[in-house]
């Protein structure tokens, strides 16, 4: 019997589908299985640099940290107050900081000066509605005051405080010289003297003076014509001879309106040195006078006349 060769019987496409189905594996259901399943691996590409895991930071490791922070912290802060000191000192004046004080220019520790009030509606001697110069605070508290640590001589008794005429000749050299400017004062209507005199630590003696008149122009007349010129005094003091024009005085301490004759003994001189200065500021002529052993300092002596021209003025 002759074999026939039997030809497979076509399937349908459901029983395709189903036995695709089957031949897939199916992922059981063990977990042993699961997590002995290899994972994977994902490719690395050679270019790019795979990055080391990051150790474990030990407690050693933090506390090694935290005291870095602390110093780190701390030297901070002493920056900060490092610049803040020095931000300090360079605003500081050389006389305010210790060891580098400049050395003293010899000028007196006056107080702070203040004038009398004027009564009410009056003006200032050399205000241009002023035109007698006058002078309407009281003259007694225009003087200038004694500096620090100065004796202060005492004044006139009995006369409420202003100075006898005999007390203000008695400065001058000669009998002469007294009565001749004794006249002048007359002369001229000499109202009243305002004096002050002190003696300072290191042997000068000041004598201020201030002679008051009717107005302005008698003083000024007086003064530029019989007490003073650009040579020298007229009438000089006791104990100096011989003066010269300190033409040295400084100009900021000559003030509009007031006009200065400031004198210097002129060498040799003998024990003592004197120092003067005349000036009028409206009604009043100022008569200043230093003397001091071995020579009277510049400084104390314009310093002291530039104070009391400011109180008059």
């Amino acid at each position: 019997m002759t074999e026939q060769t039997q030809r497979p019987v076509p399937q349908s496409p459901m029983e395709r589908e189903a036995d695709a189905h089957d031949s897939v594996p199916q992922p059981s259901a063990s977990r042993e299985t699961a997590d002995a399943a290899p994972q994977a691996a994902v490719p690395v590409s050679p270019s790019l640099p795979v990055a080391a895991p990051h150790p474990a930071v030990s407690r050693k490791d933090r506390r090694v940290l935290r005291a870095g922070l602390r110093w780190a912290a701390v030297a901070a802060v002493f920056c900060l107050v490092g610049a803040g000191t020095a931000y300090g000192i360079s605003r500081m004046e050389r006389t305010d900081l210790p060891g580098l004080a400049t050395a003293s220019d010899g000028r007196w520790d006056y107080p702070e000066l203040v004038r009398p009030p004027l009564p009410s509606g009056s003006p200032g001697p050399l205000e241009a509605r002023n035109h007698a110069g006058t002078h309407y605070a009281d003259l007694r508290a225009l003087v200038l005051p004694a500096p620090r640590g100065a004796t202060v001589e005492r004044g006139p008794r009995g006369t409420d405080g202003w100075l006898p005429v005999k007390d203000f000749l008695a400065d001058y050299a000669t009998e002469e010289n007294r009565r001749a400017l004794a006249q002048k004062l007359t002369d001229h209507g000499l109202r009243h003297i305002a004096a002050r005199g002190w003696t300072t630590p290191d042997g000068t003696r000041t004598r201020i003076r201030l002679l008051r008149f009717d107005t302005a122009a008698v003083s000024e007349n007086l003064l530029a014509g019989d007490l003073a010129n650009t040579g020298a005094p007229a009438y000089p003091v006791r104990g100096a001879e011989y003066y010269a024009l300190d033409e040295t005085f400084p100009p900021g301490a000559h003030m509009k309106g007031v006009t200065l004759f400031p004198y210097t003994e002129a060498e040799p001189y003998g024990a003592e040195q004197v120092r003067q200065a005349y000036f009028s500021a409206g009604d009043t002529i100022a008569v200043i006078t230093q003397t001091r052993k071995g020579g009277v300092d510049a400084v104390p002596f314009r310093q002291t006349v530039a104070l009391q021209t400011e109180l008059l003025s």
